[in-house]
Protein backbone atom coordinates (compact mmCIF):
# COMPACT_ATOMS: atom_id res chain seq x y z
CA UNK A 1 0.00 0.00 0.00
CA UNK A 2 1.48 3.31 -1.12
CA UNK A 3 1.26 6.50 1.01
CA UNK A 4 1.59 9.99 -0.22
CA UNK A 5 4.82 11.56 1.00
CA UNK A 6 2.84 14.20 2.94
CA UNK A 7 0.93 11.46 4.81
CA UNK A 8 4.17 9.81 5.80
CA UNK A 9 5.53 13.09 7.17
CA UNK A 10 2.29 13.84 9.02
CA UNK A 11 2.16 10.40 10.61
CA UNK A 12 5.77 10.62 11.63
CA UNK A 13 5.10 13.94 13.35
CA UNK A 14 2.13 12.44 15.23
CA UNK A 15 4.23 9.48 16.34
CA UNK A 16 7.00 11.76 17.56
CA UNK A 17 4.47 13.93 19.43
CA UNK A 18 2.86 10.92 21.11
CA UNK A 19 6.25 9.48 22.06
CA UNK A 20 7.34 12.85 23.44
CA UNK A 21 4.12 13.13 25.47
CA UNK A 22 4.59 9.64 26.89
CA UNK A 23 8.18 10.42 27.80
CA UNK A 24 7.09 13.68 29.41
CA UNK A 25 4.46 11.89 31.48
CA UNK A 26 6.96 9.25 32.54
CA UNK A 27 9.54 11.89 33.43
CA UNK A 28 7.00 13.78 35.56
CA UNK A 29 5.96 10.53 37.27
CA UNK A 30 9.58 9.59 37.90
CA UNK A 31 10.28 13.08 39.23
CA UNK A 32 7.36 12.93 41.62
CA UNK A 33 8.27 9.43 42.77
CA UNK A 34 12.02 9.85 43.07
CA UNK A 35 12.29 13.50 44.03
CA UNK A 36 9.07 14.92 45.43
CA UNK A 37 7.79 11.76 47.20
CA UNK A 38 11.18 10.33 48.03
CA UNK A 39 10.76 10.55 51.77
CA UNK A 40 7.31 8.93 51.68
CA UNK A 41 8.50 5.89 49.72
CA UNK A 42 11.65 5.57 51.77
CA UNK A 43 9.52 5.67 54.92
CA UNK A 44 7.19 3.03 53.52
CA UNK A 45 10.10 0.84 52.58
CA UNK A 46 11.61 1.30 56.03
CA UNK A 47 8.20 0.53 57.52
CA UNK A 48 8.17 -2.77 55.68
CA UNK A 49 11.70 -3.50 56.82
CA UNK A 50 11.54 -2.10 60.36
CA UNK A 51 8.87 -2.87 62.95
CA UNK A 52 8.25 -0.70 66.00
CA UNK A 53 8.51 -2.40 69.38
CA UNK A 54 7.06 -0.37 72.29
CA UNK A 55 9.31 0.17 75.31
CA UNK A 56 7.16 0.62 78.46
CA UNK A 57 7.93 3.51 80.74
CA UNK A 58 8.57 2.99 84.46
CA UNK A 59 5.60 4.08 86.58
CA UNK A 60 6.15 6.73 89.20
CA UNK A 61 7.33 5.55 92.59
CA UNK A 62 4.89 5.99 95.48
CA UNK A 63 6.34 7.04 98.85
CA UNK A 64 4.99 7.44 102.36
CA UNK A 65 5.23 10.72 104.29
CA UNK A 66 8.81 9.87 105.39
CA UNK A 67 10.13 8.82 101.98
CA UNK A 68 9.70 5.06 102.45
CA UNK A 69 8.74 3.12 99.32
CA UNK A 70 5.16 1.90 98.99
CA UNK A 71 5.19 1.03 95.27
CA UNK A 72 8.22 0.76 92.98
CA UNK A 73 9.47 -0.87 89.77
CA UNK A 74 11.64 -3.95 89.40
CA UNK A 75 12.98 -5.70 86.31
CA UNK A 76 10.51 -7.98 84.58
CA UNK A 77 10.36 -9.81 81.24
CA UNK A 78 7.80 -9.64 78.46
CA UNK A 79 7.46 -12.00 75.50
CA UNK A 80 5.83 -10.80 72.29
CA UNK A 81 5.32 -12.07 68.74
CA UNK A 82 5.56 -10.10 65.48
CA UNK A 83 2.68 -11.63 63.55
CA UNK A 84 1.64 -10.73 59.99
CA UNK A 85 -1.82 -12.29 60.27
CA UNK A 86 -4.04 -13.87 62.87
CA UNK A 87 -3.42 -17.27 61.31
CA UNK A 88 0.35 -16.86 61.58
CA UNK A 89 -0.09 -15.81 65.21
CA UNK A 90 -2.13 -18.91 65.98
CA UNK A 91 0.51 -21.06 64.32
CA UNK A 92 3.28 -19.52 66.41
CA UNK A 93 1.22 -19.91 69.59
CA UNK A 94 0.64 -23.56 68.81
CA UNK A 95 4.36 -24.18 68.45
CA UNK A 96 5.12 -22.13 71.59
CA UNK A 97 2.69 -24.24 73.60
CA UNK A 98 4.91 -27.27 72.97
CA UNK A 99 7.84 -25.53 74.68
CA UNK A 100 6.28 -23.53 77.55
CA UNK A 101 2.93 -23.76 79.37
CA UNK A 102 0.21 -21.72 77.66
CA UNK A 103 -3.33 -21.84 79.03
CA UNK A 104 -6.42 -21.44 76.82
CA UNK A 105 -7.02 -18.10 78.54
CA UNK A 106 -3.56 -16.86 77.55
CA UNK A 107 -4.05 -18.02 73.96
CA UNK A 108 -7.41 -16.27 73.70
CA UNK A 109 -6.03 -13.10 75.26
CA UNK A 110 -3.13 -13.01 72.78
CA UNK A 111 -5.53 -13.27 69.82
CA UNK A 112 -7.66 -10.44 71.21
CA UNK A 113 -4.55 -8.31 71.69
CA UNK A 114 -3.62 -8.85 68.04
CA UNK A 115 -7.08 -7.81 66.89
CA UNK A 116 -6.91 -4.62 68.98
CA UNK A 117 -3.47 -3.62 67.66
CA UNK A 118 -2.38 -5.69 64.62
CA UNK A 119 0.53 -3.33 63.87
CA UNK A 120 2.10 -3.76 67.31
CA UNK A 121 3.91 -6.81 68.65
CA UNK A 122 1.38 -9.13 70.28
CA UNK A 123 2.21 -9.75 73.91
CA UNK A 124 2.11 -13.38 75.02
CA UNK A 125 3.61 -13.09 78.50
CA UNK A 126 3.40 -9.73 80.24
CA UNK A 127 5.35 -11.01 83.25
CA UNK A 128 7.36 -14.01 82.11
CA UNK A 129 9.33 -15.98 84.66
CA UNK A 130 13.07 -16.41 84.26
CA UNK A 131 12.53 -20.11 83.55
CA UNK A 132 10.17 -19.35 80.65
CA UNK A 133 12.59 -16.78 79.23
CA UNK A 134 15.45 -19.27 79.48
CA UNK A 135 13.51 -21.96 77.60
CA UNK A 136 12.52 -19.54 74.84
CA UNK A 137 16.06 -18.22 74.45
CA UNK A 138 17.28 -21.80 74.00
CA UNK A 139 14.80 -22.26 71.12
CA UNK A 140 15.17 -18.77 69.69
CA UNK A 141 16.09 -20.11 66.25
CA UNK A 142 12.73 -21.92 66.12
CA UNK A 143 10.82 -18.70 66.79
CA UNK A 144 12.35 -15.93 64.65
CA UNK A 145 9.33 -13.62 65.15
CA UNK A 146 9.68 -13.74 68.94
CA UNK A 147 10.72 -10.65 70.93
CA UNK A 148 11.91 -11.09 74.50
CA UNK A 149 12.72 -7.88 76.35
CA UNK A 150 13.24 -6.72 79.90
CA UNK A 151 11.27 -3.82 81.28
CA UNK A 152 9.89 -2.27 84.46
CA UNK A 153 7.43 -4.34 86.47
CA UNK A 154 5.31 -2.90 89.29
CA UNK A 155 6.16 -4.23 92.73
CA UNK A 156 4.64 -3.59 96.15
CA UNK A 157 7.20 -4.49 98.86
CA UNK A 158 4.54 -4.61 101.57
CA UNK A 159 1.88 -6.35 99.50
CA UNK A 160 -1.40 -6.96 101.29
CA UNK A 161 -0.70 -4.35 103.97
CA UNK A 162 -0.95 -1.45 101.50
CA UNK A 163 -3.36 -2.65 98.79
CA UNK A 164 -6.46 -1.10 100.47
CA UNK A 165 -5.26 2.34 99.45
CA UNK A 166 -2.55 1.84 96.79
CA UNK A 167 -4.51 -0.60 94.56
CA UNK A 168 -2.70 -2.37 91.73
CA UNK A 169 -2.01 -2.16 87.97
CA UNK A 170 -2.97 -4.27 84.99
CA UNK A 171 -3.21 -4.28 81.20
CA UNK A 172 -5.69 -1.82 79.76
CA UNK A 173 -8.95 -3.44 78.65
CA UNK A 174 -11.04 -2.86 75.56
CA UNK A 175 -13.70 -1.11 77.67
CA UNK A 176 -11.09 1.25 79.15
CA UNK A 177 -9.67 2.05 75.70
CA UNK A 178 -13.14 3.33 74.76
CA UNK A 179 -13.16 5.81 77.68
CA UNK A 180 -12.17 9.46 76.95
CA UNK A 181 -9.60 9.49 79.77
CA UNK A 182 -7.63 6.78 77.93
CA UNK A 183 -7.87 8.37 74.48
CA UNK A 184 -4.07 8.56 74.14
CA UNK A 185 -3.48 4.97 75.27
CA UNK A 186 -2.91 1.92 73.09
CA UNK A 187 -3.60 -1.75 73.59
CA UNK A 188 -1.11 -3.60 75.75
CA UNK A 189 -0.24 -0.64 77.97
CA UNK A 190 -0.39 -0.86 81.77
CA UNK A 191 -2.81 1.29 83.77
CA UNK A 192 -3.91 1.64 87.37
CA UNK A 193 -6.89 -0.53 88.27
CA UNK A 194 -7.68 0.47 91.86
CA UNK A 195 -6.65 2.88 94.59
CA UNK A 196 -3.95 5.49 94.10
CA UNK A 197 -2.73 3.68 90.98
CA UNK A 198 -6.05 4.47 89.29
CA UNK A 199 -6.80 7.83 90.92
CA UNK A 200 -3.40 9.27 89.95
CA UNK A 201 -2.93 7.41 86.66
CA UNK A 202 -2.16 10.67 84.81
CA UNK A 203 0.74 11.35 87.21
CA UNK A 204 2.10 7.81 87.49
CA UNK A 205 1.90 6.66 83.85
CA UNK A 206 4.92 8.24 82.16
CA UNK A 207 5.54 8.22 78.36
CA UNK A 208 6.12 5.04 76.41
CA UNK A 209 9.29 4.74 74.31
CA UNK A 210 9.97 2.61 71.25
CA UNK A 211 12.69 0.78 69.35
CA UNK A 212 12.80 -0.78 65.89
CA UNK A 213 13.77 -4.27 64.84
CA UNK A 214 14.59 -5.33 61.29
CA UNK A 215 12.33 -8.00 59.79
CA UNK A 216 12.20 -9.88 56.49
CA UNK A 217 9.22 -10.16 54.13
CA UNK A 218 7.69 -12.88 56.32
CA UNK A 219 7.87 -10.81 59.49
CA UNK A 220 10.78 -12.72 61.00
CA UNK A 221 13.26 -10.73 63.09
CA UNK A 222 16.62 -10.66 61.35
CA UNK A 223 18.39 -7.99 63.38
CA UNK A 224 17.74 -6.20 66.67
CA UNK A 225 21.00 -4.40 67.38
CA UNK A 226 21.81 -0.99 65.98
CA UNK A 227 18.19 0.04 65.46
CA UNK A 228 16.88 3.49 66.31
CA UNK A 229 15.41 3.94 69.78
CA UNK A 230 13.24 6.52 71.57
CA UNK A 231 13.79 6.18 75.28
CA UNK A 232 10.74 6.07 77.58
CA UNK A 233 10.14 8.87 80.05
CA UNK A 234 9.75 7.93 83.72
CA UNK A 235 6.67 9.32 85.41
CA UNK A 236 6.74 11.65 88.40
CA UNK A 237 6.79 10.15 91.87
CA UNK A 238 3.91 10.49 94.32
CA UNK A 239 4.32 11.33 98.00
CA UNK A 240 1.51 10.35 100.33
CA UNK A 241 0.45 11.25 103.86
CA UNK A 242 0.63 7.58 104.85
CA UNK A 243 2.83 6.67 107.80
CA UNK A 244 4.10 3.30 106.55
CA UNK A 245 5.15 2.10 110.00
CA UNK A 246 1.67 2.86 111.34
CA UNK A 247 0.07 1.22 108.28
CA UNK A 248 2.04 -1.99 108.78
CA UNK A 249 1.27 -2.01 112.48
CA UNK A 250 -2.44 -1.53 111.82
CA UNK A 251 -2.42 -4.44 109.36
CA UNK A 252 -0.68 -6.65 111.91
CA UNK A 253 -3.38 -5.92 114.53
CA UNK A 254 -6.10 -7.40 112.32
CA UNK A 255 -4.07 -10.54 111.69
CA UNK A 256 -5.72 -13.39 109.83
CA UNK A 257 -8.95 -13.61 111.81
CA UNK A 258 -10.51 -10.16 112.19
CA UNK A 259 -12.74 -8.59 109.55
CA UNK A 260 -13.31 -4.87 109.27
CA UNK A 261 -11.67 -1.57 108.48
CA UNK A 262 -9.60 1.13 110.15
CA UNK A 263 -8.67 4.70 109.29
CA UNK A 264 -6.23 6.98 111.10
CA UNK A 265 -5.92 10.64 110.11
CA UNK A 266 -4.71 14.02 111.26
CA UNK A 267 -7.83 15.91 112.45
CA UNK A 268 -6.52 19.35 111.51
CA UNK A 269 -5.36 18.61 107.94
CA UNK A 270 -7.24 15.45 106.95
CA UNK A 271 -3.96 13.71 106.12
CA UNK A 272 -4.68 9.96 106.15
CA UNK A 273 -1.98 8.26 108.20
CA UNK A 274 -3.23 4.69 107.76
CA UNK A 275 -6.11 3.01 105.94
CA UNK A 276 -6.65 -0.73 106.12
CA UNK A 277 -9.32 -3.28 105.20
CA UNK A 278 -9.29 -6.86 106.50
CA UNK A 279 -8.89 -9.42 105.19
CA UNK A 280 -6.63 -8.19 102.43
CA UNK A 281 -4.85 -9.71 99.42
CA UNK A 282 -1.52 -9.49 97.61
CA UNK A 283 -1.54 -6.92 94.77
CA UNK A 284 1.65 -8.46 93.34
CA UNK A 285 -0.46 -11.44 92.22
CA UNK A 286 -2.26 -9.12 89.79
CA UNK A 287 0.89 -7.89 88.05
CA UNK A 288 1.15 -9.40 84.60
CA UNK A 289 -2.34 -10.88 84.86
CA UNK A 290 -3.88 -12.58 87.87
CA UNK A 291 -4.36 -16.34 87.72
CA UNK A 292 -7.92 -17.59 87.57
CA UNK A 293 -7.39 -19.80 90.63
CA UNK A 294 -6.16 -16.92 92.81
CA UNK A 295 -8.85 -14.47 91.69
CA UNK A 296 -11.55 -17.10 92.11
CA UNK A 297 -10.36 -17.78 95.66
CA UNK A 298 -10.73 -14.07 96.46
CA UNK A 299 -14.08 -13.68 94.73
CA UNK A 300 -15.60 -16.68 96.53
CA UNK A 301 -14.12 -15.89 99.93
CA UNK A 302 -17.07 -15.18 102.28
CA UNK A 303 -14.93 -12.63 104.12
CA UNK A 304 -14.92 -10.49 100.94
CA UNK A 305 -11.24 -9.46 100.72
CA UNK A 306 -11.91 -7.59 97.44
CA UNK A 307 -14.42 -5.34 99.26
CA UNK A 308 -12.69 -2.32 100.80
CA UNK A 309 -14.33 -2.12 104.21
CA UNK A 310 -12.73 1.23 105.07
CA UNK A 311 -14.21 3.23 102.18
CA UNK A 312 -16.88 0.97 100.67
CA UNK A 313 -18.43 -0.82 103.63
CA UNK A 314 -21.48 0.87 105.18
CA UNK A 315 -22.35 -0.12 108.74
CA UNK A 316 -24.98 1.10 111.22
CA UNK A 317 -22.85 3.42 113.40
CA UNK A 318 -24.57 2.49 116.66
CA UNK A 319 -23.65 4.57 119.68
CA UNK A 320 -20.82 6.37 117.86
CA UNK A 321 -23.68 8.37 116.30
CA UNK A 322 -24.95 9.54 119.70
CA UNK A 323 -22.47 12.41 119.46
CA UNK A 324 -24.36 13.61 116.39
CA UNK A 325 -27.65 13.48 118.32
CA UNK A 326 -26.03 15.44 121.15
CA UNK A 327 -24.60 18.06 118.80
CA UNK A 328 -27.93 18.63 117.06
CA UNK A 329 -29.71 18.99 120.41
CA UNK A 330 -27.12 21.50 121.66
CA UNK A 331 -27.27 23.52 118.44
CA UNK A 332 -31.08 23.66 118.64
CA UNK A 333 -30.95 24.66 122.33
CA UNK A 334 -33.03 21.59 123.19
CA UNK A 335 -30.71 20.75 126.11
CA UNK A 336 -27.49 21.76 127.81
CA UNK A 337 -24.56 19.50 128.62
CA UNK A 338 -25.72 19.15 132.25
CA UNK A 339 -29.39 18.51 131.38
CA UNK A 340 -31.21 15.40 132.62
CA UNK A 341 -34.11 13.57 131.01
CA UNK A 342 -37.61 13.31 132.55
CA UNK A 343 -37.31 9.54 132.95
CA UNK A 344 -34.18 8.07 134.48
CA UNK A 345 -32.70 4.90 132.99
CA UNK A 346 -33.85 1.70 134.66
CA UNK A 347 -33.02 -0.55 131.72
CA UNK A 348 -36.04 0.23 129.50
CA UNK A 349 -37.93 3.09 127.95
CA UNK A 350 -41.57 2.49 127.16
CA UNK A 351 -42.89 4.10 124.01
CA UNK A 352 -46.16 3.06 122.42
CA UNK A 353 -46.73 -0.64 122.98
CA UNK A 354 -43.05 -1.53 123.10
CA UNK A 355 -40.26 -1.48 125.67
CA UNK A 356 -37.08 -0.01 124.12
CA UNK A 357 -34.09 -1.54 125.88
CA UNK A 358 -30.86 -0.05 127.12
CA UNK A 359 -27.74 -2.17 126.80
CA UNK A 360 -27.35 -1.97 130.58
CA UNK A 361 -30.26 -4.08 131.84
CA UNK A 362 -29.85 -2.79 135.41
CA UNK A 363 -30.14 0.80 134.17
CA UNK A 364 -27.87 3.83 134.50
CA UNK A 365 -30.03 5.98 136.74
CA UNK A 366 -30.47 9.73 136.39
CA UNK A 367 -27.72 11.07 134.09
CA UNK A 368 -26.60 14.33 132.53
CA UNK A 369 -25.74 14.49 128.82
CA UNK A 370 -22.02 14.23 129.59
CA UNK A 371 -22.61 11.16 131.77
CA UNK A 372 -24.97 9.62 129.21
CA UNK A 373 -22.27 9.86 126.54
CA UNK A 374 -19.60 8.35 128.80
CA UNK A 375 -21.88 5.45 129.78
CA UNK A 376 -23.64 5.23 126.38
CA UNK A 377 -27.11 5.26 127.90
CA UNK A 378 -29.76 4.38 125.31
CA UNK A 379 -32.70 5.51 127.45
CA UNK A 380 -31.27 9.02 127.70
CA UNK A 381 -30.84 9.26 123.95
CA UNK A 382 -34.28 7.77 123.22
CA UNK A 383 -35.80 10.71 125.04
CA UNK A 384 -33.39 13.17 123.47
CA UNK A 385 -34.32 11.88 120.00
CA UNK A 386 -38.01 12.43 120.72
CA UNK A 387 -37.30 15.96 121.98
CA UNK A 388 -35.46 16.76 118.75
CA UNK A 389 -37.97 15.04 116.48
CA UNK A 390 -37.33 13.04 113.35
CA UNK A 391 -37.32 16.05 111.02
CA UNK A 392 -34.49 17.80 112.85
CA UNK A 393 -32.56 14.55 113.15
CA UNK A 394 -32.75 14.01 109.38
CA UNK A 395 -31.99 17.59 108.36
CA UNK A 396 -29.23 17.88 110.96
CA UNK A 397 -27.67 14.59 109.91
CA UNK A 398 -27.49 15.77 106.31
CA UNK A 399 -25.85 19.03 107.43
CA UNK A 400 -23.27 17.03 109.40
CA UNK A 401 -22.35 15.19 106.17
CA UNK A 402 -23.80 11.75 106.86
CA UNK A 403 -25.52 11.50 103.47
CA UNK A 404 -22.52 12.07 101.23
CA UNK A 405 -19.03 10.92 100.38
CA UNK A 406 -15.97 12.38 102.07
CA UNK A 407 -14.31 12.88 98.65
CA UNK A 408 -11.18 11.07 99.76
CA UNK A 409 -8.80 10.67 96.81
CA UNK A 410 -9.69 7.02 96.17
CA UNK A 411 -11.98 6.01 93.28
CA UNK A 412 -13.70 3.21 95.23
CA UNK A 413 -15.41 5.32 97.92
CA UNK A 414 -19.15 4.75 98.28
CA UNK A 415 -21.69 7.16 99.74
CA UNK A 416 -22.91 6.55 103.25
CA UNK A 417 -26.60 5.62 103.53
CA UNK A 418 -28.72 8.21 105.31
CA UNK A 419 -32.24 9.60 104.57
CA UNK A 420 -31.97 13.00 102.92
CA UNK A 421 -35.63 13.90 103.57
CA UNK A 422 -38.67 12.56 105.41
CA UNK A 423 -40.21 11.40 102.14
CA UNK A 424 -37.56 8.67 102.16
CA UNK A 425 -39.51 6.74 104.81
CA UNK A 426 -42.74 6.84 102.80
CA UNK A 427 -40.92 5.69 99.68
CA UNK A 428 -39.26 2.78 101.46
CA UNK A 429 -41.93 1.60 103.91
CA UNK A 430 -45.16 3.08 102.58
CA UNK A 431 -47.25 5.73 104.43
CA UNK A 432 -48.48 3.19 107.01
CA UNK A 433 -45.32 1.15 107.40
CA UNK A 434 -43.53 3.46 109.81
CA UNK A 435 -44.02 6.06 112.55
CA UNK A 436 -42.03 9.20 113.23
CA UNK A 437 -41.58 8.23 116.89
CA UNK A 438 -40.08 4.81 116.24
CA UNK A 439 -37.87 6.20 113.46
CA UNK A 440 -36.61 8.96 115.79
CA UNK A 441 -35.87 6.46 118.58
CA UNK A 442 -33.81 4.27 116.24
CA UNK A 443 -31.97 7.17 114.64
CA UNK A 444 -31.10 8.76 117.99
CA UNK A 445 -28.93 5.75 118.91
CA UNK A 446 -27.42 5.16 115.44
CA UNK A 447 -29.69 2.35 114.30
CA UNK A 448 -32.39 2.16 111.65
CA UNK A 449 -31.90 3.82 108.27
CA UNK A 450 -28.35 4.94 108.88
CA UNK A 451 -25.22 3.18 107.62
CA UNK A 452 -21.86 4.96 107.62
CA UNK A 453 -18.45 4.25 106.17
CA UNK A 454 -15.40 4.04 108.41
CA UNK A 455 -13.81 6.99 106.62
CA UNK A 456 -16.92 9.18 107.01
CA UNK A 457 -17.01 8.62 110.76
CA UNK A 458 -13.34 9.64 110.93
CA UNK A 459 -14.21 12.83 109.02
CA UNK A 460 -17.09 13.61 111.43
CA UNK A 461 -14.96 13.11 114.54
CA UNK A 462 -12.23 15.33 113.10
CA UNK A 463 -14.68 18.23 113.62
CA UNK A 464 -15.25 17.18 117.24
CA UNK A 465 -11.50 16.98 117.76
CA UNK A 466 -10.90 20.53 116.51
CA UNK A 467 -13.19 23.55 116.27
CA UNK A 468 -16.26 22.13 114.55
CA UNK A 469 -14.67 22.06 111.10
CA UNK A 470 -14.39 18.68 109.37
CA UNK A 471 -11.26 17.92 107.36
CA UNK A 472 -11.44 16.32 103.93
CA UNK A 473 -9.46 13.04 104.11
CA UNK A 474 -6.52 12.97 101.69
CA UNK A 475 -3.96 10.25 101.05
CA UNK A 476 -1.67 12.22 98.73
CA UNK A 477 -0.15 15.42 100.05
CA UNK A 478 -2.21 18.45 99.09
CA UNK A 479 -3.54 21.67 100.54
CA UNK A 480 -5.88 20.92 103.49
CA UNK A 481 -9.61 21.49 103.00
CA UNK A 482 -11.84 22.03 106.02
CA UNK A 483 -15.58 22.69 106.20
CA UNK A 484 -17.61 23.88 109.17
CA UNK A 485 -20.32 21.31 109.91
CA UNK A 486 -21.30 22.21 113.49
CA UNK A 487 -21.80 25.42 115.44
CA UNK A 488 -20.98 24.83 119.07
CA UNK A 489 -19.34 27.09 121.60
CA UNK A 490 -15.84 26.34 122.81
CA UNK A 491 -17.32 25.39 126.18
CA UNK A 492 -19.76 22.92 124.61
CA UNK A 493 -16.98 21.28 122.57
CA UNK A 494 -14.84 21.00 125.70
CA UNK A 495 -17.72 19.35 127.58
CA UNK A 496 -18.28 16.84 124.77
CA UNK A 497 -14.59 15.97 124.64
CA UNK A 498 -14.65 15.51 128.38
CA UNK A 499 -17.59 13.15 128.01
CA UNK A 500 -15.70 11.14 125.36
CA UNK A 501 -12.65 11.04 127.62
CA UNK A 502 -14.91 9.41 130.20
CA UNK A 503 -15.51 6.52 127.78
CA UNK A 504 -11.95 5.25 128.33
CA UNK A 505 -11.77 6.29 131.99
CA UNK A 506 -12.57 3.98 134.88
CA UNK A 507 -16.23 3.01 134.67
CA UNK A 508 -16.51 3.96 130.98
CA UNK A 509 -17.61 1.57 128.25
CA UNK A 510 -14.03 1.24 126.97
CA UNK A 511 -11.96 1.58 130.13
CA UNK A 512 -9.74 -1.28 128.93
CA UNK A 513 -8.61 0.92 126.00
CA UNK A 514 -7.06 3.62 128.19
CA UNK A 515 -3.57 4.83 127.28
CA UNK A 516 -0.66 5.50 129.59
CA UNK A 517 0.49 9.09 129.62
CA UNK A 518 -2.28 10.51 127.43
CA UNK A 519 -6.08 10.56 127.30
CA UNK A 520 -7.92 8.80 124.49
CA UNK A 521 -11.34 10.37 123.91
CA UNK A 522 -13.93 8.60 121.81
CA UNK A 523 -17.12 6.59 121.62
CA UNK A 524 -17.84 2.90 121.38
CA UNK A 525 -20.70 1.44 119.40
CA UNK A 526 -22.36 -1.92 118.88
CA UNK A 527 -24.80 -2.08 115.99
CA UNK A 528 -26.93 -5.04 115.01
CA UNK A 529 -26.46 -6.27 111.46
CA UNK A 530 -26.98 -9.35 109.30
CA UNK A 531 -23.98 -11.70 109.35
CA UNK A 532 -22.48 -12.72 106.01
CA UNK A 533 -19.85 -15.15 107.28
CA UNK A 534 -20.55 -18.88 107.61
CA UNK A 535 -20.42 -20.03 111.19
CA UNK A 536 -21.73 -16.75 112.55
CA UNK A 537 -25.24 -16.13 113.81
CA UNK A 538 -27.83 -14.89 111.32
CA UNK A 539 -27.73 -11.56 113.19
CA UNK A 540 -24.66 -10.22 114.95
CA UNK A 541 -23.25 -6.95 116.26
CA UNK A 542 -20.59 -4.90 114.50
CA UNK A 543 -18.15 -3.31 116.94
CA UNK A 544 -17.30 0.38 116.50
CA UNK A 545 -14.91 2.83 118.06
CA UNK A 546 -14.14 6.35 116.87
CA UNK A 547 -11.91 8.64 118.87
CA UNK A 548 -8.93 10.95 119.08
CA UNK A 549 -5.91 11.71 121.25
CA UNK A 550 -4.58 13.51 123.14
CA UNK A 551 -8.04 14.65 124.24
CA UNK A 552 -6.93 18.22 125.01
CA UNK A 553 -4.84 18.66 121.83
CA UNK A 554 -5.78 15.95 119.29
CA UNK A 555 -3.10 14.83 116.83
CA UNK A 556 -4.76 11.71 115.51
CA UNK A 557 -8.33 10.52 114.86
CA UNK A 558 -8.98 6.78 114.55
CA UNK A 559 -12.11 5.07 113.24
CA UNK A 560 -12.41 1.28 113.55
CA UNK A 561 -15.16 -1.21 112.76
CA UNK A 562 -15.00 -4.97 113.36
CA UNK A 563 -17.58 -6.98 111.46
CA UNK A 564 -19.49 -9.20 113.91
CA UNK A 565 -17.01 -8.00 116.54
CA UNK A 566 -19.59 -7.84 119.33
CA UNK A 567 -19.08 -5.11 121.91
CA UNK A 568 -17.47 -1.80 120.97
CA UNK A 569 -14.71 -2.11 123.55
CA UNK A 570 -13.02 -4.68 121.28
CA UNK A 571 -12.75 -2.09 118.51
CA UNK A 572 -11.63 0.45 121.13
CA UNK A 573 -8.71 -1.76 122.15
CA UNK A 574 -7.56 -2.03 118.55
CA UNK A 575 -7.91 1.75 118.10
CA UNK A 576 -5.97 2.28 121.32
CA UNK A 577 -3.07 0.25 119.92
CA UNK A 578 -3.05 2.33 116.72
CA UNK A 579 -3.10 5.63 118.62
CA UNK A 580 -0.45 4.39 121.04
CA UNK A 581 1.84 3.39 118.18
CA UNK A 582 1.55 6.82 116.58
CA UNK A 583 1.98 8.83 119.78
CA UNK A 584 4.66 6.57 121.23
CA UNK A 585 2.69 5.48 124.30
CA UNK A 586 1.31 2.12 125.43
CA UNK A 587 -2.21 0.97 126.31
CA UNK A 588 -2.58 0.55 130.08
CA UNK A 589 -3.87 -3.02 129.61
CA UNK A 590 -0.69 -4.02 127.79
CA UNK A 591 1.50 -2.44 130.47
CA UNK A 592 -0.35 -4.44 133.13
CA UNK A 593 -0.04 -7.63 131.09
CA UNK A 594 3.68 -7.12 130.47
CA UNK A 595 4.13 -6.35 134.16
CA UNK A 596 2.38 -9.57 135.14
CA UNK A 597 4.53 -11.50 132.73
Amino acid sequence: MNFHPNDVVRRARVTVFIGAAIMLVLMVAFFRTQIMRYRQWVLQAEGNRLREVPVPSPRGTIYDRNGKVIAENVVGYTVSVLAQTEDSLRGTLGRLASKVPLSPTQLDLAVRRFRRAPNRPTMIFSDASFRVVSVLEEHRVDFPSLIVQSGPKRYYPHGSAVVPFVGYTGEITEAELAEPRYAQYRGGQIVGKLGLEKEYEAVLHGREGSRFVEVDARGRVVREEGAQERKPTQADSLQTNIDLDLQLYTASLFGDSLMGGAVAMDPTTGAVLALYSAPSYDPNEFIGGVSFAYYDSLRNNPKRPLYNKAVQGSYPPGSTWKLATAILALQEDVITTDARMPQQCNGFYYFGDRAWACWEKAGHGNLTLVEAIAQSCNVYFYQLGLKLGLSRLVVGGVQLGFARKTDIDLPEETRSRFPERLQYFNERYGPRGWTTGAAALNMAIGQGDNAQTVINMARFYSALATDGMAARPTIVKRRPERTRIMNLTAEQLTDLRGAMAGVTAAGGTAASAALSGTVLAGKTGSAQTAALVPGKKAVCDDAWFVGFAPADDPRIVVSVVLECGGHGYLAARLASEIVGKYLGVKPVSRILTEGND
